[in-house]
């Protein structure tokens, strides 16, 4: 094109046309493997190499620089680490299931260690590299010129190994990749010859029947693979997703105490990465049962040792383990590579019949090689056995020639004889002439008739050369087979409840009124006698105090309610647990809280199948009925649950099986007994029914449901508190103001009802204070009086303090 000539092209398609031959370049000449022998590029010229440096598995070692030298100099036009890392891979028994390298020196680890500089390791082919190259020079491939043309090197290798199930491949190229994991050589070997035997009916083999003889890959770190779902689909459909568990087992050592032992990690798993991740979980308290962890892997096998504390529950601990950490991963199966150049996702049937095809080919090449090789060879031999039939004649002819010329001439003329013939009697020794070379000469052509025969049979018969891939396969696994390292679990992956992985212990959730939320264990507060100081439960923040207790276990789900008359749903579990003086977590960063929308009730539920209703309650004395199945399921904005009076808010749920009574105490120092049955059960918009009367200034501060042998506990402000028999507490109907509970003329010393639960014998409670002083104190402790009786003082309250909610714990000595 001429310089002041301007050429007008269409911009966009001159990028698509630029980027698909960039693409296709990248898929063919890098990331994806050939179908037939399994290698990408990079691999194949690493071993090609090798070969013609004279590597084989009987020579010695040579740096692995100049292996990398010699192919970027003649076959592989990149950069030197691209090369020396495909090879270290081959060396890598951890990468590779059946290695193709045989390595010495430092070619990396399991624990992401890479590889020396490969100016210090070495290097030389495996016995079963030797194997994929195998009558490399017997034409039964087909080469192409290297990237300057100045030599040639093989399109595919001969592959007497299924190598691309054999050891799989892992690739990236443009737009799709490639993930298929390795086999075990005896089960593919058996299904080989399986797909061999049934080539005339192979529309009838089916992907059960090939998993007769092939259950699963066979990962080169072993590890197990938990159901076979995922193994079908993928050998169906060439993608699919299985799930891979390490391997561990529980042993008892001293003190009544367990230890965890794993002994194999899942495919491509970093061991130090697993490692860090278990620890750091301990640190963040999500694997608090754990007491020490220490790897004790070396050139024996891997090992790591992870100790539990006394009273642990180690299959729960390892639970944790395979949910929280990479000892359980999702290898995703990928059956992606070229078939005639071009990429497609292989089925496991088409798998093994493309390698088949491969060997096919590759045998009748080499058989008419050889065929070829050895008709020239009987052709020489015919004319010499002329010439040994002749030989007075012969010698005649060459003495009474001229030169070499005519004598060749001369011979063909004479005796009918071929040029190659006749130069071959030219080029025959003297010695060759005795009697025993004569025999020599006469057995080798019988032999080449025989062999000749035996390749044009093999030639004319498919069947013959099925047979003898066969043979190849047996050899190849007699030499080669190994027992399988990974195990199959026939189920499918044990779908990990909250029960197995969360230990079901007691917890204290406080909810505080600026927002903040934590978990803590009731172990971290020492039970006190009535009348104790407490201790400091919470950090608090000025102005803040702490409003919500709520005694549960780690397995129960919250259900918190708003201002604004919604109700958000989290497990127990979910919330961080956090030491006893911690300030907690916003719950702004758990529940998707609308602006100033703030958390006003809650109530822990064991099981949505445990109580049929749940009942709610304003500090208006408002009260509404629902069924407790409609919060079930909760989305992550919330429901309506109750439309709430501009100056009212919710304060209280409770759990109810539809014929329980329920006891309503004011601060003032009233308290209401009615059934639940006079509140009719409504719908979540509904705003509910007046349930208590309240006097002016007066409002609600507890809602209880009674239960039998139960008493009420009340708790004041400046920490007093008794028990009274719930039968001194009439059942009266709804909008009515109830009876006294307390001494009111001794208001000012005792101050207001802050609180009040339903307690049994043997029951503990948990005492709050608004500056986040915690008391725990045995129920019993506390003795019964009647019903508008004083009290007796429980918590020693600081000067401004008061006690700002109470958490019962039931069955605390048990």
């Amino acid at each position: 094109m001429e310089l002041s000539t301007v050429k007008q092209i269409d911009i966009v398609q001159e990028m698509r046309t630029s980027y698909i031959d960039y693409a296709m370049s990248v898929i063919v000449a890098r990331a994806l493997p050939d179908a037939r022998d399994g290698f990408k590029p990079v691999h194949r010229r690493v071993l090609y190499a090798m070969m013609d440096m004279g590597m084989r598995a009987s020579s010695s070692y040579k740096k692995s620089a100049r292996i990398v030298g010699e192919v970027l100099g003649k076959y592989h036009p990149h950069g030197d680490q691209s090369v020396y890392d495909a090879m270290a891979r081959m060396a890598q028994d951890f990468s590779l299931r059946y290695m193709l390298v045989d390595g010495q020196g430092n070619f990396g680890s399991v624990d992401g260690d890479p590889p020396a500089a490969m100016r210090y390791t070495e290097a030389r082919m495996s016995a079963m590299a030797e194997e994929m190259l195998a009558d490399i020079d017997k034409d039964t491939v087909n080469f192409v010129d290297n990237f300057d043309g100045s030599l040639q090197e093989p399109k595919v290798l001969p592959a007497r190994l299924p190598n691309l199930l054999l050891n799989g491949t892992t690739g990236i190229a443009v737009g799709m990749s490639t993930n298929i994991p390795s086999h075990n050589m005896r089960e593919l070997s058996k299904a080989l010859i399986y797909v061999i035997d049934n080539q005339d009916n192979m529309d009838d083999v089916t992907v059960e029947e090939l998993m007769k003889f092939i259950p699963g890959p066979d990962f080169a770190t072993g590890g197990i693979i938990a159901g076979v779902e995922g193994i079908r689909q993928a050998y169906s459909t060439g993608k699919g997703k299985i799930t891979v568990q390490g391997r561990a087992q529980i042993e008892e050592i001293r003190g009544n105490r367990f230890q965890i032992r794993i002994t194999e990690i899942p495919f491509q798993v970093n061991k130090t990465t697993l490692i860090e991740r278990i620890a750091n979980l301990v640190r963040n308290g999500r694997l608090d049962e754990v007491s020490d962890m220490r790897d004790e892997s070396d050139r024996a096998g891997m090992r790591i040792i992870i100790e539990l504390k006394r009273g642990s529950t180690p299959k729960r601990v390892l639970n944790r383990l395979m949910k929280y950490t990479q000892l359980q991963t999702t290898y995703g199966i990928i059956m992606r590579a070229l078939v005639d150049g071009e990429p497609h996702l292989l089925p496991l049937k088409r798998s093994l019949q493309i390698y088949i095809d491969h060997r096919v080919d590759v045998i009748e090449r080499r058989s008419q090689y050889e065929l070829e090789k050895a008709r020239h060879r009987r052709h020489v031999l015919e004319g010499l056995l002329i010439a040994l039939a002749n030989l007075d004649e012969v010698i005649k002819t060459i003495r009474r020639s001229e030169d070499a010329n005519q004598a060749k001439k001369r011979l063909m003329e004479k005796f009918k004889l071929t040029n190659i013939q006749a130069q071959a009697i030219l080029d025959l020794q003297l010695r060759r002439l005795s009697q025993l070379e004569r025999e020599k000469i006469e057995t080798e052509h019988k032999e080449l008739q025989e062999l000749i025969a035996s390749l044009e049979d093999l030639l004319a018969h498919p069947k013959k050369v099925l047979a003898l891939i066969k043979d190849d396969l047996e050899e190849v696994n007699r030499r080669y087979g190994d027992s399988r390292r990974t195990l199959i679990t026939e189920g499918s992956p044990d779908d990990l409840t909250e029960e197995d992985l969360v230990s079901d212990a007691a917890a204290i959730v406080t909810i505080t009124r600026n927002g903040y939320i934590k978990r803590v264990s009731p172990r971290v507060y020492r039970t006190q006698n009535r009348g104790g100081k407490g201790v400091i439960g919470q950090s608090m923040k000025e102005e803040d105090e702490i409003y919500i207790l709520i005694p549960c276990r780690t397995l129960h789900t919250l259900l918190f309610f708003s201002d604004r008359g919604k109700v958000y749903s989290e497990r127990v579990y979910e919330l961080k647990e956090s030491g006893r003086t911690d300030k907690g977590t916003s719950i702004m960063n758990i529940l998707a809280l609308e602006p100033n929308e703030r958390i006003t009730a809650a109530v822990a539920v064991p099981d949505f199948k445990a109580a049929e209703f749940i009942t709610l309650a304003t500090v208006k004395g408002i009260m509404k009925r629902m069924n407790l199945s409609e919060f079930r399921s909760v989305r992550m904005s919330g429901l309506i649950a109750i439309n709430l009076d501009d100056d009212d808010e919710l304060g209280w749920t409770r759990l109810t099986s539809g014929k329980d009574d329920l006891i309503l105490v004011t601060t003032g120092g009233y308290a209401l007994r009615i059934n639940e049955n006079v509140i009719r059960s409504m719908g979540r918009t509904a705003r509910g029914v007046k349930g208590i009367k309240l006097q002016k200034g007066d409002k609600l501060t507890a809602m209880e449901v009674v239960v039998p042998k139960a008493s009420l506990l009340l708790v004041t402000e400046k920490g007093y508190g008794k028990r009274s028999d719930l039968k001194n507490y009439r059942v009266q109907g709804r909008n009515t103001r109830g009876v006294a509970t307390t001494n009111m003329k001794m208001v000012k010393t005792i101050g207001k009802i802050a609180s009040a639960r339903i307690v049994m014998k043997g029951d503990q409670i948990t005492l709050m204070s608004n500056n986040g002083i915690m008391l725990r104190v045995n129920v019993d402790d506390i003795r019964k009086s009647s019903r508008t009786a004083k009290g007796v003082r429980i918590m020693n309250m600081d000067k401004g303090d008061s006690v700002a909610s109470m958490g019962r714990i039931s069955d605390a000595k048990k």
